[in-house]
């Protein structure tokens, strides 16, 4: 019997110079959307080592039950509220991807 495979979020940020306070209000007004769709922080910030291509300052990695949760919190009313803040203190990008069973 084949189980589900988990889901992902690969997120890499660089916040804006300044932003530290305002980015306290992103990770609190995201924090709801985490807890209710059950998510597993992997990686969160902490040391890089640029192996190849371009790097952002900050990336995190967090797992989901399932790719579906994954997509369920990131397009939640309540995450969305916290990506708008994240959106005007930083650039960066994240993708939604499923994991191998």
């Amino acid at each position: 019997m084949s189980q589900t495979p988990k889901g992902y979020w690969i997120a890499r940020v660089d916040a804006y110079e300044g932003s530290a306070e305002r980015y306290k209000d992103y990770v609190a007004t995201a924090k709801p959307a985490f807890e209710e769709f059950g998510a597993k922080f992997l990686a969160r910030g902490g040391e890089i080592d640029r192996a190849e291509g371009v790097s952002r300052a900050r990336n995190v990695i967090i797992e989901f039950p399932s790719l579906e949760a994954a997509k369920a919190c990131y397009y939640s009313e309540q995450y969305q509220k916290a990506a708008a803040i994240r959106q005007e203190i930083a650039d960066g990008e994240i993708v939604l991807v499923e994991g191998v069973e």
